[in-house]
């Protein structure tokens, strides 16, 4: 029995001395080190473009064509886009050329030219510095660094001919029993007349009975920024039973509003919500959006994808069209806030606005739709046959 106690106890030691073996035999695992964390490098400022453009006839303030343009850089400025941008206003067009170039010269990331004018100067240009993005509006030129933004002034013309039609053949306030509209130009020249004739054909596309009478303002850039004359036509205009106006005038068109004023009558505006200068007369606008054609362009350099060639802002894109004819816009409520109207004004744009019938207003809603569609093709008079 003794023995066999031995025995166990033997096995037990051995099995003690075995395992302190294996113990002593095994490897120390050592803590892991931690590798320093790299700091990743912080990206780098992406840099904003640099935008220069040059004004047309009528120059800053111009409350049309001009303003529309540099509202679309200050759209573009107030998104961050660009931290700023700079502006020149010829003192005629000779200039132009000089103040394209300039904003080359000096590295400008885009060279904004306004209105067909500049034409010639764009080319000469855009051929001298071919790494420089441009964009020239109303007015194609056919180079690799241009983008052409034109519109079918037509197709928003059109709009506000049938809505004419529709208020000189009313009961409404300020309309007679004559049958008679008007339309002032600023220069005679073919992209106005893009405006009668789509004007004339909105007109007609309602009534064809009604008349159309149409006066320019003159032949050189000048007719654009002429108050006096406006008013002198418009005027004219009317005495001859017009009771409704439409203008595609630049600033001469302000003189197109003092006359509506002073004679009880309507007047639509053009290029940019013009309702809130003279509250309660001028009925609707039409409008060209020089504004989002200039942002969309300016947003397009800074996202390096800027496209050169055509490009057409028609009624599909929303690229012309007429201002709310049921609500106060944001123009309008803006011209409120900064102190140009009054509330009493402002009542008057939104009293004129509920004048209208509402047939009128879905009249237009259809007419927009059958332009969109292709039901209704309207003509470009200028369009070579």
């Amino acid at each position: 029995m003794k023995r066999y106690f031995k025995l166990i106890a033997l096995i037990l030691v051995f099995t003690f001395v075995v395992s302190l073996g294996l113990m002593g035999c095994a490897k120390k695992e050592e803590p892991k080190k931690e590798e320093p964390k790299k700091e990743e490098p912080a990206p780098a400022e992406t840099k904003k473009p640099k935008v220069g453009i040059v004004l047309s006839s009528g120059g800053k303030g111009d409350k049309s064509f001009n303003d529309a343009a540099l509202r679309g850089l200050d759209m573009a400025k107030a998104e961050g886009i660009i931290d700023d941008y700079h502006y020149t206003e010829p003192p005629d067009i000779s200039k132009d050329e000089e103040s394209l170039r300039f904003y080359a010269e000096e590295g400008y990331d885009l060279v904004i030219g306004v209105g067909f004018m500049m034409e010639t100067a764009m080319k000469n240009v855009a051929e001298e510095f071919s790494k420089t993005n441009f964009a020239i509006i109303d007015a194609v030129v056919d180079k690799p660094n241009v983008a052409s933004l034109v519109f079918k002034e037509e197709e928003g013309s059109f709009l506000a001919g049938a809505l004419a039609a529709m208020i000189t053949t009313s009961k409404m306030p300020m309309a007679n029993d004559q049958k008679v509209v008007g339309f002032v130009g600023g220069m005679d020249m073919p992209l106005i007349h893009k405006f009668q004739g789509g004007f004339e054909q909105g007109v007609k596309y309602i009534d064809d009975s009604i008349q159309v009478i149409a006066k320019y303002a003159g032949t050189e850039p000048s007719a654009f920024n002429d108050p006096p004359k406006g008013k002198e036509l418009a005027k004219a205009e009317i005495e001859a039973g017009a009771d409704v106006i439409y203008h595609a005038s630049g600033g001469t068109g302000a003189g197109v509003f003092e006359a509506a004023e002073e004679n009880n009558i309507y007047a639509i505006g053009v290029d940019s919500d013009q309702n809130w200068m003279k509250p309660g007369f001028i009925i609707a606008s039409m409008l060209k959006k020089v504004d989002v054609a200039v942002f969309e362009t300016t947003k397009a350099v800074a996202e390096n994808r800027f496209k050169a060639g055509v490009q057409v802002f028609d009624t599909k894109a929303d690229g012309v069209g007429l201002t709310d004819l049921e609500n106060l816009t944001v123009v309008e409520k803006q011209a409120k806030e900064a102190g140009d109207i009054t509330d009493e004004q402002l009542n008057k744009i939104k009293e004129m606005k509920d004048s209208m019938p509402q047939e009128f207003k879905e009249k237009i809603k259809e007419i927009r739709e059958k332009i969109i569609s292709g039901e209704i093709k309207v003509i470009d008079v200028t369009a070579k046959k």
